[in-house]
């Protein structure tokens, strides 16, 4: 072939070739395996979305219930300091009157020794509220350095019963099924795992791609080739492979999401049952505490301290008011933070905050 001969004008030798293929997409679409692998996809986002949701769910309960433990370490610090101050100022005058000849040695060694117990209680009391601040510090996000000095309201716990927790147990169950992200997540990890085998099972049909092709080598009545314009069709035949373990894998899989989502289902009951159990005896514990019981043992205290003044009674039994005192105090503090910590633990177990 010669294009420069005589009686072939307008004759060429450069060669043209196009070609288009849609690589299955227009099958994919149509039998709705993209579909299926967009499904697949989004549940697998949802899950990990969920997951993130409930590592913050736990994560803020647990700096609420140190924050508690903060603020109640506090109270008690500065309520050792009250009672310290007290004792040393009782042991001084015991000490005077052991002195002046008044009193005898064993009932200042006995005042002594109240004096260094408070003295005591409120070392000890300082370090719990130092490592109480540090822990609290750690999950507020100081990670590299010294921590700088800050303080705990302990007045934003004050005991209140919020309305919220007077729901019905199956209220709060309902709460839980709504609100919780751990379950959010294993059920849509048991849907994605439903869409896999679904698309596990359409795999089983080939992946068929169309094409079409346009060819041409030289032009006029001697061209090598003449155009040519070509449509296909291509699939590979499911003779000896045919998705049999992809799908007894998808099989499986499905199973384990499907047990991993009635394990958070009974999860969630057993939470929910759990902290609203412990949840129900803490505000009656704390309600005697503040309604009688403290203002008894103060009362008695402030009596027999004055009668120990006026020589009606002893100093033992001025000592053991104080002491029955600072215990009813302490045991006050603690059920103020197991309540306020049944309430958080009870607000993780429903995902949601009651305190409104």
């Amino acid at each position: 072939y010669d294009p420069t001969v005589d009686g072939c004008d307008g004759c060429s030798s450069r060669s043209f070739s196009a070609g288009a293929s849609d690589n299955g997409a227009v099958f994919d679409l149509m039998i709705g395996k993209r579909r299926l692998r967009v499904d697949v996809a989004r549940f697998a986002l949802d899950a990990a979305r969920r997951s993130r949701a409930d590592a913050e769910r736990i994560l803020l309960s647990q700096l609420k219930q140190l924050y508690a433990q903060a603020a109640m370490s506090k109270a008690t610090l500065v309520f050792a300091q009250e009672t310290a101050a007290s004792t040393a100022e009782t042991f001084r005058l015991i000490d005077i009157r052991y002195r002046a000849g008044a009193l005898s040695e064993a009932d200042s060694a006995r005042a002594e020794t109240a004096k260094l117990e408070a003295e005591q209680a409120v070392s000890s009391a300082r370090q719990v509220f130092a490592v109480a601040k540090a822990q609290l510090a750690f999950l507020l996000g100081a990670r590299r350095g010294p921590v700088s000095d800050f303080d705990v309201d302990e007045g934003t716990l004050t005991f209140s019963v919020p309305a919220g927790v007077a729901a019905s147990p199956e209220e709060l169950y309902g709460l839980a099924e709504k609100n919780r992200p751990d379950l959010a997540a294993a059920r849509a990890q048991a849907e994605g795992a439903r869409a896999a085998l679904a698309l596990a099972r359409r795999q089983r049909i080939p992946d068929t791609s169309l094409s079409v092709q346009y060819a041409q080598t030289g032009s006029g009545q001697s061209a090598l080739q003449p155009p040519t314009l070509t449509a296909g069709l291509s699939f590979n035949l499911p003779v000896f492979y045919q998705q049999k373990g992809e799908i007894v894998r998808a099989e499986a899989n499905l199973r384990t999401q499907q047990l991993s989502f009635e394990k958070a289902e009974a999860q969630v009951v057993s939470d929910v049952t759990g902290s609203r159990s412990a949840y129900r005896a803490a505000p009656e514990r704390v309600e005697r505490m503040e309604g009688r019981l403290l203002d008894r043992a103060r009362r008695a205290r402030d009596l027999v301290k004055l009668q120990y003044e006026k020589g009606a009674a002893s100093l033992l039994e001025m000592l053991d008011s104080e002491r029955t005192w600072i215990a009813a105090n302490a045991e006050y503090r603690q059920n103020l933070t197991d309540y306020w910590t049944a309430l958080f633990q009870l607000e993780q177990a429903v995902s949601q905050e009651l305190r409104k």
